[in-house]
């Protein structure tokens, strides 16, 4: 039986950075505007990163966490999944200073290390709103983004097994699928677990149909009928394969740190037209998006009377 649909909206991130699109939620109450209409659109999950509102760059100070998320929980029931992967370019230390002390009901969780390589789109752009952002991009040559097996045990412990928090893993190539298949024979994790298969980052998995068949028949293998999957396609395959996903009996995320495009050659307005074209896609193939008291079922999450904000 087809399994009702959830659509996350992942707001801000960190890969774009302003110069690339002036509807870029930058500010706390900028995502949290973008964040609560997401909701509203559909979105049952909000995937959550802080910027710095003076500059856009990211961010990972818990008092911007602070001046968000409690807006967004009063005006929504969306699900708030906050980021422990912050950017590349932050020590793992920053990264999940917010999550641990506010305690949401899931987090992202990266499984493993890798080159992330945004440096190509420093070339697209000739000028820049802010200095730090060409360098930021150009960076990427030269940094990995760090997801050792001890930093994960650490957020399993901390989020999972002392807060009761899930996550949303993110694996960027089978190898990631595999170390999830590793913490669940371990009893380190528990069903049912929820996969991201992120695919069009430079490091990672290419974008493409075969891509998501393969990582889809890896995790059957590998984890059986213990995990749901959600499709993360970054850039010009976000809609496509987001719908290969659906189609397959997954789930897909949408948002401006995705792709900040509607369609080819044309800039996406807000999260919200995202969310709003995804979930008129779904329910034309006559699927059903789930809300958000069926994802807290469905992932068995602790709620949101249980987190730290």
């Amino acid at each position: 039986m087809q399994q009702k649909v959830i659509i996350t909206c992942a707001v801000t991130g960190s890969v774009h950075t302003p110069t690339m699109s002036p509807n870029l939620p930058v500010t706390p109450s900028e995502i949290a505007e973008a964040a609560i209409a997401a909701s509203e659109a559909g979105a049952a999950i909000l995937h959550l990163h802080a910027r710095d509102p003076e500059t856009g760059a990211p961010n990972g100070d818990i008092e911007l966490f602070r001046q968000f998320l409690p807006r967004i929980k009063q005006s929504s029931d969306a699900v708030l999944n906050v980021t422990t992967g912050g950017s590349s370019q932050m020590s793992v230390e920053e990264r999940v200073a917010a999550p641990f002390e506010l305690s949401p009901e899931m987090c992202s969780l990266n499984m493993g290390s890798m080159n992330f390589g945004l440096f190509p789109m420093a070339e697209r752009y000739s000028e820049w709103k802010h200095d730090w952002e060409k360098q930021f991009l150009e960076n990427t040559r030269s940094t990995f983004f760090r997801n050792t097996f001890s930093d994960i045990d650490t957020i399993l412990a901390k989020l999972g097994d002392e807060q009761g928090t899930r996550f949303e893993f993110e694996c960027y190539d089978t190898g990631h699928i595999n170390a999830v298949a590793f913490y669940l024979r371990q009893g380190r994790i528990k069903p049912p677990v929820f996969l991201q298969f992120v695919m069009g980052i430079l490091g990672g998995s290419d974008a493409s149909a075969d891509t998501l068949m393969h990582m889809k028949s890896t995790a059957d293998r590998l984890l059986g009928n213990q995990y749901r999957f959600s499709v993360l396609a970054a850039g010009r395959q976000q809609m496509p394969l987001g719908t290969m996903g659906a189609v397959l009996g997954g789930n897909v995320r949408v948002g401006l740190e995705d792709s900040l495009m509607i369609e080819r050659g044309k800039l996406a307005d807000s999260n919200a037209q995202q969310v709003q074209k995804i979930r008129r896609i779904v329910e034309e193939l006559g699927l059903t998006v789930a809300r958000p008291f069926e994802v807290r079922e469905i992932l068995e999450l602790k709620g949101g009377d249980k987190t730290g904000f």
